[in-house]
């Protein structure tokens, strides 16, 4: 018996059995703890891998060391997690409805039969045409090609006696897809969001570049000097206003502010030392 204190204590021995009992009730109480869902109108970023099941063949990615390894890599495509907002159609219908089964952080594997994702392929789609329709429009086919003929895309399949077969379904026409997909984040605020629409439209500019503020009923967005001459940028700034609109009712009024600061005499001398170099 111990006394600190004045206070009297007694050792208890404690059964094996029943502290491994407390153990699984611990475990339990754990795995119960509830995993907020993914719901309809959610900003996430995800990052994917997808694959063809029948041939393993990577046909898409957000990661880069992916895309260099499969060769699926284009200089100035920008690879980073990809913004979706679940239930908008984003992304291909059947894995926008998984999504709302998926966690931040943990890894999942969507299955996608053809039927959910470019459909069967079509035997009636397939045609052979004269390989001198091609050439004389200066086209010189080549297996795997794709080309545009009668305003339609399709893929050269076979090339022998003076003719072309030419496949005008879809490139994943009736394939299964495989998506490796992982939410690497859920935006909450309203500042986050809209800067993550903002980079959706503008992804060549650093997103910290752009300043905006929300006064009201009107948004203020500082456009960076690097995004004044980018091509498309006025189809990029209507698709950024009609984002903010949709996914904010509240903001009725976008405003694009592009600031022209006269060259200070610094700033010419820098330009003349690059122009005389």
């Amino acid at each position: 018996m111990l006394e600190p204190f004045g206070m009297s204590f007694k050792w208890v021995r404690l059964d094996k059995a029943f502290i491994e009992a407390l153990g699984l009730v611990w475990q339990i109480s754990v795995n119960m703890v509830p995993v907020m869902a993914l719901q309809k109108g959610d900003f996430i970023l995800i990052d994917y891998i997808a694959k063809v099941k029948e041939t393993g063949e990577v046909f898409d990615t957000t990661v880069e060391e992916i895309a260099k390894k499969e060769r699926l890599y284009r200089e100035g495509e920008i690879y980073e997690p990809k913004l979706v907002v679940v239930g908008e159609g984003w992304v291909l219908k059947a894995l926008d409805e998984s999504l709302l089964n998926m966690e931040v952080g943990k890894p999942t594997t969507v299955e996608i039969p053809p039927e959910k994702a470019f459909g069967p392929r079509d035997p009636e789609k397939v045609r052979r045409v004269p390989l001198r329709q091609l050439t004389s429009k200066g086209i010189t086919p080549t297996l795997g090609m794709r080309l545009e003929y009668d305003g339609k895309m399709a893929i050269v399949r076979a090339i022998g006696a003076g003719r072309v077969l030419l496949d005008f379904n879809p490139p994943l026409a009736g394939k299964t897809l495989v998506y490796e997909v992982t939410v690497k984040k859920k935006l909450e605020t309203q500042e986050e969001k809209i800067a993550a629409l903002i980079h959706r439209r503008v992804p060549s500019v650093e997103i910290e570049k752009f300043k905006f503020t929300v006064k009201g009923k009107t948004i203020n967005i500082e456009m960076p000097e690097d995004a004044f001459y980018l091509e498309g940028i006025q189809v990029a700034k209507r698709g950024i206003a009609l984002d903010i609109q949709k996914f904010f009712p509240e903001i009725t009024t976008v405003k694009f502010t592009e600031t022209f600061k006269a060259a200070t005499a610094e700033n010419k001398a820098e330009e003349e030392t690059q122009t005389q170099a």
